[in-house]
């Protein structure tokens, strides 16, 4: 399978200064190429594909001499980001959606470059870049499978970091399953609840930093535009906002593992957030639960394990009793279920976590399983 390792990386000042003439060269050709395509279409109403660009990159490179210090596949790659950018636009007209149009990349919206089979050399912990320099890698994990391509990243608190994206990666052992099957109900006020009544508070990363960051985002406001003063509040704005991704990440990870080393088949709810986050009054706990991010995380995993994650339909799941199938009304604000039919009183939650098994179970039955789609992770 495919697979991405990222680390971070300690470089010098010189190396430092190639990486970001290279990432300002990578730039400008992007901005170049999106500028003849658009006045290509405007004044003669004719698309230009990746392949009609590439054509024109060794004319290009004789008319800006520059762009010859940057590795070729290098350049090829930011015309690939271009034609994708473009790709992705008209996709989602198609949907019916309204996307915006691809646009300039100013000095702070570029921040990777890939390199792939040529240009770089890995020895041991150390990779080199020709024409760029030496990268000190904190090897946190090895490196598995054939290493396709490389790419040198800059976080937006200023951090480097270099990725590698592997073929053939070997799937990750994981003991024998000690149970067959769980149901996750995920929710705001806890995390998670599971069909066997075990909940998982809600961290509220962002809530509990929210205070913090209202203070530096005021003092980056009053700071004026293009001030050292301003880029080191900004810089301060991004350290906040990295933490918090740091921390949502780093329990995510750990709680996806926890549930996979126990259980062999975990069902899930096909959730629609992006229109439950319409809802204003909840939008921002919605965004801060992270649940997407979660399964996610958790079907790329499974993946790599051999453990397996099901997608069900969430219609009704807190409604219809998991005891006898009869229809329970009830509000949101009611959290323990009550059937006046069988007598069964359970958290609402746990209710909606057993329906996920029952269903899941019919589905994978009738062979119409529906799997979250991991490619690309």
């Amino acid at each position: 399978m495919r697979k991405t390792f990222k680390y971070k990386v300690k470089i010098n000042k010189k190396t430092e200064a190639n990486c970001f003439e290279w990432l300002y060269l990578c730039r400008t050709l992007y901005n170049l190429c999106l500028e003849q395509r658009i006045i290509c279409w405007r004044q003669w109403r004719k698309s230009l594909s990746n392949f009609d660009q590439q054509r024109e990159l060794p004319a290009l490179k004789s008319e800006f001499p520059e762009l010859k210090k940057v590795n070729g596949q290098v350049l090829y790659d930011v015309l690939y980001r271009l034609d994708r950018a473009y790709k992705a636009f008209f996709q989602r007209l198609k949907r019916g959606e309204t996307p915006g149009f691809p646009r300039f990349k100013g000095r702070d919206r570029y921040h990777s470059f890939t390199l792939h089979q040529n240009g770089w050399k890995l020895e041991g912990r150390n990779l080199h870049v020709t024409n760029v320099g030496r990268f000190k890698l904190f090897l946190s994990r090895p490196i598995e499978g054939r290493i396709k391509t490389v790419t040198v990243s800059r976080s937006s608190t200023g951090k480097w970091f270099v990725s590698f994206s592997c073929d053939n990666v070997p799937a990750t052992v994981l003991p024998e399953a000690q149970k067959q099957e769980v149901g996750l109900d995920v929710g705001i006020s806890s995390f998670l609840t599971d069909s066997e009544g075990a909940k998982v508070e809600n961290p509220h990363f962002f809530r509990e930093s929210e205070k913090k960051l209202r203070i530096k985002q005021r003092s980056l406001a009053r700071k004026k535009k293009g001030s050292r003063r301003r880029a080191r509040a900004r810089h301060q704005v991004a350290l906040v906002h990295e933490k918090i991704t740091n921390q949502r990440m780093d329990f995510m990870n750990k709680l996806a593992l926890s549930y996979l080393i126990v259980y062999q088949v975990v069902y899930i709810e096909a959730l629609k957030i992006k229109n439950m986050v319409k809802n204003r009054h909840l939008s921002k706990s919605i965004s801060d639960a992270s649940w997407g991010m979660f399964f996610t995380i958790l079907a790329r995993k499974a993946a790599s394990a051999g453990r397996q994650v099901v997608e069900v339909n969430p219609r009704r799941t807190s409604q219809d009793c998991s005891g006898c199938g009869a229809y329970v009304p009830k509000k949101l604000s009611v959290r323990i279920h009550r059937c006046p039919a069988c007598g069964l009183v359970m958290d609402r939650d746990e209710n909606s976590a057993v329906n996920l098994i029952l269903r899941g179970g019919a589905l994978r039955s009738g062979d119409n399983v529906v799997h979250r789609d991991v490619r690309g992770l």
